[in-house]
């Protein structure tokens, strides 16, 4: 009998079972008594995949559908992104359409209406970043700071319900509010102040659209914060309250780095996306503040590419910022390594 069969033996009997030399667990067949073992302890064989499939099937059952999302609409229409290197015509196809090279990226970068798109599209950014991004930062510690659960279910309910409005509606929402025959304009008039009307400034539009972000997602944005929160630990903030810290102290050393892999993890994946505002928000105000103002690369490319079929230039701007945003994300990733901070993937060191 092997040593961890004589163990399991021993665990299980009475002094008078050993005594009489009686077992209460019979001799295993030799040809079943074949177990791996490491230093005297056994070790699992290793299931294949087909066992680990099997294992968790309902894992995978959950996960499918978010995959075929991927897999259909992001991965596989890459190999789309040749038409950016041709002089693409839908009746000619992939492959009969001619080689232009680098000819449809010379032309985009040296159209006016690119740079002026471009130019749009990192301020917008720029502001959803910074008062945007920190919003649902704040939202979730004050949430997480109200004692009464019915309060906190409340709140939570009247935050999380715009972002399950279309655009459509908020955009309607918003004019009859700061429209030029909207209740701010009347109000400042009838208090004699100069109306302001907020949906056709051109100056204003970056702000306009920061705020209509603000107001939809901010609340959905607190779930992921609102989850982190919860998995500090309490025994932290029970013995820091113990030593003497105050709510500011407790907040400063053990909440703001306890969610901060979490932000930095965000952070990281909306600088992935900094060359993307919105597509359907934006082509539903262009109008009323002009292309000077409202033209983004995402409406460049419907306008360019859809309508004027300038397919190949159109293309070239799309893989023009999935560069961009590959490299900004490999780049914040390797300075929040540099910090000590895990990112979006490990070094593997």
């Amino acid at each position: 009998m092997s040593s961890y069969s004589e163990a399991l033996v021993q665990s299980t009997t009475t002094p008078a079972d050993r005594a009489s030399g009686t077992s209460p667990i019979p001799e295993t067949p030799a040809r079943h008594r074949r177990v791996r073992s490491v230093g005297g302890v056994p070790v699992k064989k290793k299931r294949t995949l087909w066992a680990r499939i099997k294992r968790d099937r309902m894992m995978l059952m959950l996960v499918a559908p978010g995959f075929l999302y991927f897999v259909v609409f992001h991965w596989l229409p890459l190999p789309g992104n040749i038409v950016a290197f041709e002089n693409y015509q839908p009746y000619l196809g992939f492959i009969d359409s001619a080689w232009a090279g680098l000819d449809n990226f010379v032309k985009i970068f040296g159209d006016p209406t690119f740079w002026q798109a471009l130019r749009n599209t990192l301020v917008i950014t720029g502001l959803q970043l910074v008062l945007f991004f920190p919003i649902p930062i704040v939202l979730a510690l004050l949430l997480n700071s109200i004692m009464s659960g019915r309060i906190r279910k409340f709140v939570q309910s009247v935050v999380y319900l715009p972002h399950f409005l279309g655009w459509v509606i908020i955009v309607s929402i918003f004019n009859q509010v700061l429209g030029a025959t909207g209740v701010v304009p009347h109000v400042m008039q009838a208090i004699g102040l100069p109306p302001f009307e907020a949906m056709t400034t051109p100056w204003f539009f970056p702000f306009l659209v920061s705020i209509q972000s603000a107001w939809k997602d901010a609340g959905w944005g607190t779930i992921i914060f609102l989850a982190a929160l919860m998995n500090i630990d309490q025994e932290l903030y029970e013995a820091a309250a113990v030593d003497g810290a105050g709510p500011w102290q407790r907040m400063r050393s053990i909440t703001i780095p306890g969610i901060m892999p979490v932000v930095i993890l965000l952070l990281i994946l909306n600088l992935g996306s900094i060359l993307s505002v919105g597509f359907e928000q934006i082509v539903l105000q262009r109008d009323n503040v002009g292309a000077g103002a409202g033209e983004v690369l995402d409406t460049w490319v419907y306008y360019n590419g859809i309508q004027n079929g300038q397919w190949g230039p159109a293309a070239a701007v799309g893989l023009v910022k999935g560069v961009v945003g590959l490299a900004l994300v490999l780049g914040a990733n390797k300075v929040a390594h540099l910090f000590g901070q895990e990112g979006v993937y490990s070094s593997g060191k």
